[in-house]
């Protein structure tokens, strides 16, 4: 009898740890054949690498069960119901494409667990999620909140810069979701720039935009948009696209002999090879994150040296530091609520500071509409030398910008 009772204790004691040992299951989406997924979901596996290293979250590992979206809508949408059912994950994290978010929200809806999203710019997202879902975390910043922080970011570059004049701005954008959200942002900020409201009054008078088949969806042809901008003469030429167009429409662009004073590309992520392009000299890009910040902040240069060390390869996108930040502001609010429990988890998120690599503080705020926003900003940077030097903020400012844009050879 007493056997048998030692057999049953230990039996318990053994399925006590084997319960105490179950990961944290930590669900992505992540775009794997685009080089901002990629490198998004390695900064992930690295964060969990470090964190179990660490000990875990509440003594438990994390595990990270990443999905390919493939830039699809439809399997971006099949991805978190698998995540949900089969998968059985706790947390749901990850993303890039604004349309693919855009097919996730019903699903992340139905489910309704805690989801901590690094991507989609678009504000349709924000309109179809609602103000009611307290358990989605946005991190990445929104159309209309980039357009916002560009304008102030260039009125404080002319006020910094003397020789610098702004009057004429163009958008070229591609024609899905984030692009052509991108594009009605702009048209709300022209209107208020207009009546001298707003961050791009004094440095708005004149705006026209022009849309194109992005290279990441079949495109490839911009000289169409090129010469309507080059017919408009801009001082500021942005385009809004995916870091397949970064190369030919800069080539393009010096084939048509369309040279604008200040050249600016908004994709969220760039080629890693890009730098190294004579064409990509003092090329204008705006991002949340550039590898010279190393320069500035000991949390960067951390993320970056452990990034480099585990996969022998620089990350090029912010989309890498964003999905590293993606895991540790999830893994920072379990630790504060201390339990499992969503409501605590869910507070406990919306009460942190966290410093990230990214070159700043990410805390929550309510948005336009959703409760729970991240980053409101981008930054303005520049290629120099092969390098994204940081222009914008000033106080992060990395390098003097170069000023007019000229060709390289």
């Amino acid at each position: 009898m007493k056997r048998n009772i030692g057999l049953v204790l230990f039996l318990v004691v053994m399925f006590s740890l084997a319960m105490a040992v179950d990961p944290i299951k930590i669900g992505a989406v992540n775009p794997l054949g685009d080089i901002t997924g990629n490198q998004s979901t390695k900064a992930m596996r690295l964060a969990v690498k470090e964190i179990n290293d660490a000990g875990g979250v509440l003594g438990r590992p994390l595990e990270l069960i990443v999905i390919d979206d493939e830039m699809n809508p439809a399997k971006g949408a099949a991805a978190i119901e698998r995540l949900a059912t089969v998968e059985k994950v706790d947390f749901f994290v990850g993303g890039m494409s604004s349309g693919v978010h855009l097919a996730q929200v019903p699903i992340l809806k139905k489910y309704q667990k805690i989801t901590v999203w690094a991507g989609g710019a678009s504000h349709q997202i924000e309109i179809a999620m609602g103000p009611d879902a307290d358990w989605y975390f946005h991190l990445h910043p929104w159309d209309y909140q980039q357009g916002e922080g560009y304008g102030i970011g260039w009125r404080e570059i002319v006020q910094a810069y003397p020789n610098v004049d702004i009057k004429k701005i163009f958008l070229a954008y591609e024609e899905g979701a984030f692009g052509t959200d991108s594009y009605t942002a702009y048209l709300d900020l022209y209107e208020l720039a207009k009546k001298g409201e707003g961050p791009w009054q004094g440095i708005m008078e004149e705006f026209a935009g022009a849309s194109f088949k992005s290279a990441a969806l079949g495109g490839g042809d911009y000289r169409a948009m090129l010469n309507q901008a080059k017919a408009f003469d801009p001082d500021l030429f942005v385009w809004a696209g995916y870091d397949a167009d970064a190369i030919p429409i800069v080539a393009q662009a010096k084939e048509v002999d369309f040279t604008p004073d200040l050249l600016v590309g908004a994709p969220p992520g760039w080629p890693a090879d890009f730098g190294k392009n004579p064409l990509a000299e003092n090329v204008i890009l705006y991002g949340m994150w550039a590898p010279t910040l190393n320069d500035v902040s000991p949390v960067a240069k951390h993320f970056y040296d452990a990034y480099v060390e585990m996969w022998d390869e620089e990350p090029v996108t912010y989309f890498a530091p964003l999905g590293y930040t993606n895991i540790y502001f999830l893994v920072e609010g379990i630790k504060k609520a201390g339990t499992m429990d969503k409501e605590a988890i869910i507070s406990a998120l919306r009460t942190i500071e966290y410093e990230s690599p990214l070159g700043e503080v990410l805390k929550i705020e309510p948005s336009r509409i959703i409760p729970n926003q991240g980053f409101k900003y981008q930054k303005i940077l520049q290629w120099q030398n092969g390098r994204q030097e940081v222009i914008w903020p000033i106080d992060l400012a990395t390098a003097t910008m170069a000023y007019p844009f000229t060709f390289g050879k």
